[in-house]
């Protein structure tokens, strides 16, 4: 990421200046298009933002554009929401950063609640088995192509490679849990920074400090905001399971670093392995659905839910179960991003001349790497292949489940899954096709394989 100029602040505000200063309404009719049009993960979501207030309307100049975006891409969550909320805080204030964020995320969540309810209750006709059947290799060779450009763009180091080497290592031959490798990687990162050369002290003179009360009593009402829900559960009663999930994606949401990608084994060893809410392939199944839909990837959080709140809630329609599991989901993983923002970003600003924490945070996201080359392997060995065991690598020990190294059965190898996956990367990786039109083009050749076999 370049390095960004420092910021300057408004003598009447604690918001930095922008280029221009839009109205209300503009805000919000930029947004909601983004919102309803923001295909493509966060690569394509930020190119979006990027065009629409840099390069169209001048709201904010580039420095101040990728400094916004360097923050956001290093705090836990979904970047893209965050760098909308961030930008509607910068042009518009508290008002404008709730704005965007909401608006960014509404419109796929809407969508991604109907597509659940169709899974849900129609999962087993053929049609939508043959069209996941496809979206699947088509989402297998978009983590493919999301793990060759983060590659590319941050192992810049002997160092670097070393620690996402060791993350994939981690978890997919140890099983640790993924927040002690990303807790892991920073403390490495830090301790290097540390060894490796003196610090001078950062230069932040052009940076006002923030109010302290004030900042306090922001994160103090978001926080409250954020486990409200909670609350009314509990209030409620009859809710376990709906409570269990609500305390599991808080929790998530702390420690989602590096995006959906770097996230999901975690949750897949947790919602299959420990809970047993879902199935494997649902999980593929759920980030199917999510790359189809606008808005933020991680919206695959509120697919789980869905099934959690369909399956498990007693005493009313399960439909009506799936939206509260997938509303308090969503409500879990998003309603932090403004935590972030408007409690935390004047002082994430004031960290950004401290090299020791830049060394941290890099560290982490070179982790981020090997989770997701970890969540390669496990998307592919369950899409391309039916059959699984695992291969013990430590001695049993009672009263514990060690589960071993996961091998598939070459038999089993699926050769429709396999052509449609190296198909989908030709056209991602080497013609660059539009994420979009390679879903649409798998699901169709899904659909139409279903009902030649059958």
């Amino acid at each position: 990421m370049s390095e960004s100029l420092p910021a300057t602040l408004d003598s009447s505000s604690d918001r930095p200046q922008s280029v221009k200063t839009p109205e209300f309404s503009e805000v919000l009719g930029v947004f909601a298009r983004i919102g309803l049009l923001s295909f493509g993960g966060p690569a394509g979501q930020i190119a979006m933002m990027h065009k629409a207030v840099v390069e169209e309307r001048q709201w904010l100049s580039e420095e101040r554009f990728l400094h916004a975006l360097s923050y956001c891409m290093l705090l836990p969550g979904p970047e893209a929401q965050q760098l909308a909320t961030y930008i509607g805080w910068l042009v518009k204030g508290v008002r404008g950063g709730v704005l965007a964020g909401l608006l960014f995320v509404l419109p796929g969540l809407a969508v991604m609640i109907g597509l659940s309810t169709a899974y849900a209750l129609y999962q087993q006709t053929d049609w939508l088995t043959g069209l996941f059947f496809g979206l699947k290799a088509a989402v297998l060779a978009i983590v493919v192509q999301a793990l060759v450009r983060l590659s590319a763009r941050t192992l810049k180091s002997g160092f670097h490679i070393a620690l996402a080497v060791g993350a994939f290592l981690a978890l997919f031959v140890l099983d640790l849990p993924f927040p002690l490798v990303v807790l892991g990687s920073g403390l490495l990162g830090y301790w290097r920074s540390r060894i490796a050369a003196p610090v001078s002290p950062s230069n932040d003179a052009a940076i006002r400090r923030p109010a302290l009360a004030s900042q306090l009593l922001s994160l103090l009402f978001w926080v409250v905001v954020w486990q409200l829900p909670l609350l009314f559960l509990w209030v409620a009663g009859g809710f376990e399971s709906l409570v269990t999930l609500f305390a599991f994606f808080s929790k998530m949401a702390m420690v989602t670093f590096g995006g959906a990608y770097a996230v999901l084994p975690y949750v897949a060893q947790v919602v299959v392995q420990d809970y047993g809410w879902l199935k494997p392939g649902e999980m593929v199944d759920g980030l199917a659905l999510a790359e189809t839909t606008p808005g933020p990837l991680v919206l695959v959080l509120s697919h789980i839910g869905y099934l959690v709140g369909f399956r498990t809630v007693n005493g009313i329609d399960p439909v009506i179960g799936g939206i509260l599991g997938a509303l308090l989901a969503a409500w879990a993983t998003f309603v932090p991003s403004f935590i972030w923002i408007f409690a935390g970003a004047p002082y994430i600003e004031r960290l950004r001349g401290n090299a020791r924490m830049s060394a941290a945070l890099s560290a982490i996201t070179a982790a981020v790497v090997g989770v997701i080359c970890n969540l390669a392997l496990w998307f592919g060995l369950h899409v391309l292949f039916k059959e699984m065991h695992r291969i013990p690598l430590l001695p049993p020990i009672p009263g514990k489940d060690v589960s071993g190294l996961l091998v598939p059965v070459l038999s089993s190898l699926d050769g429709a899954a396999l052509l449609l996956f190296l198909v989908s990367a030709f056209l991602l990786i080497r013609i660059q096709a539009g994420m979009v039109k390679v879903l649409a083009f798998c699901a169709l050749a899904g659909v139409g394989w279903q009902v030649f076999t059958s």
